[in-house]
């Protein structure tokens, strides 16, 4: 037996209540909706997609970072109610940016070879002593938020990222600086986030994710945030290689193989 998930939880119950289960698959990259330990500790794979949506994930951080620099939904907003004021227009050079990137797995490195083309600084803060391409810079996680103009968040939702963006963290950024996440919502603190959206302290958001989407806080229905409905993984091609990827590890562990992409090492059944 096999279950194959994309949101919905996999709990603990779930597990335990599933007989002959042999398999969880995620349609997806992350597993905070699945009870790892649990299925683990009953001998019962967990598999990931982990590297199906590269481009479209860093795609999207880097247009939602040219957005933001370049004005362009606050601009088209203007247009369609009537506005049309270039001279009101502040925009920014997106060469003379600083961009902090918070994780540099492989999506990270994706959008830093992708921001490479653009020359602006890059600096990088990950939890691995990885090569870092020429020209990127390795920081700490508080010299980053002081010193970028835009901050791209590329990290899985764990118990030591849940908040990691707080009300301290926040307040470290760069005062005008824009937020982009495309990673969890619950890396962020929202109502930290709107606060600091509320003082000036950040110019901008651009969120494809929320905590507990997909309600939309009502402090983050501005013209300054940028939303999107958790979609950055999205192509036709992506979700085709995710579909077929994740049919195969099911397949593979049916047959008594192991996954190619196991998330755990199970115990012996």
């Amino acid at each position: 037996m096999a279950i194959m998930t994309t949101w919905a939880p996999v709990s603990a119950e779930a597990i335990a209540a599933s007989r002959n289960l042999r398999i969880v698959a995620r349609l997806g990259v992350g597993l905070d909706n699945i009870a790892v330990e649990v299925a683990t500790a009953r001998g019962v794979w967990v598999s990931n997609v982990p590297d199906y949506c590269v481009e479209e994930v860093s795609d999207h951080a880097v247009g939602m970072l040219l957005a933001w620099a370049r004005g362009l939904t606050q601009l088209d907003l203007a247009v369609k109610q009537g506005h049309w004021e270039p001279a009101q227009a502040q925009l920014r050079r997106v060469r003379d940016l600083t961009c902090g990137i918070v994780g540099f797995g492989r999506i990270g490195r994706r959008t830093a070879e992708k921001l490479s083309g653009f020359q602006l600084r890059v600096l990088v803060h990950a939890r691995t002593e990885t090569d870092l391409p020429e020209g990127i810079e390795r920081c700490t996680l508080e010299a980053l938020l002081t010193r970028s103009d835009a901050v791209i968040l590329h990290v899985p939702l764990t118990s030591s990222t849940h908040h990691l963006l707080d009300a301290s963290r926040l307040a470290l950024m760069k005062r005008g600086a824009c937020l982009i996440n495309v990673s969890r919502g619950a890396v962020v603190d929202t109502q930290a986030l709107i606060q600091a959206l509320d003082r000036r302290r950040l110019s901008a958001a651009a969120l494809d994710v929320l905590e507990g989407e997909p309600n939309v806080p009502s402090g983050l229905l501005r013209p300054e945030v940028i939303l999107s409905p958790h979609v950055a993984f999205s192509s036709d091609a992506s979700v085709r290689e995710l579909r077929r990827r994740a049919s195969e590890e099911v397949v593979r562990v049916l047959k008594g193989q192991s996954p190619c992409n196991p998330c755990n090492q199970p115990s012996a059944r």
